[in-house]
């Protein structure tokens, strides 16, 4: 078969896809640009367009597939999770008695006032006692005694 004139495409396709993961920086097109250095390399060695792209192919998604849930813990161990997602796990003073049945319940967290309800139905929380989010299910703070 026909193969690509010029390894110069391969290279033009690497550095776009490299342009475009530093711009985003989201580990999105990085497996993909490892996959166009492979391809180079093939086209250097003159196999046909579809050993090229089978190549591409291939890599790309071995590189996605294998290293990316590695790759994302380690970038993303540094994020700070911020605004309603950062406050699972805090702890919290029960400023109104929680009661699932009555619906009534709130606390304070980081000066905050929000809604409360337990993780189990049962549970009543009177002022004062200490809690720790759980989850949060719309504008209501999921917790659990300390």
């Amino acid at each position: 078969m026909t193969s690509i004139p010029v390894p110069i495409y391969w290279l033009i396709a690497f550095v776009v896809l490299v342009g475009i993961e530093i711009a985003t920086m989201a580990l999105t097109t990085v497996w993909f640009a490892g996959g166009a250095v492979v391809a180079f390399l093939f086209s250097l060695f003159d196999t046909s367009v579809e050993a090229q792209l089978a190549a591409f192919v291939i890599v790309s998604f071995l590189l996605l597939f294998l290293t990316r849930p590695l790759a994302a813990k380690y970038v993303n161990s540094q994020t700070v999770r911020t605004n309603a997602a950062g406050l699972v796990g805090c702890k919290a003073r029960v400023t109104a008695e929680i009661n699932n049945d009555l619906a009534t319940g709130s606390v304070v967290v980081a000066g905050q006032e929000w809604t409360a309800r337990t993780k189990d139905s049962g549970s009543i929380y009177p002022v004062g006692t200490m809690v720790k989010i759980e989850e949060i299910q719309g504008v209501k703070l999921i917790v659990e005694k300390l």
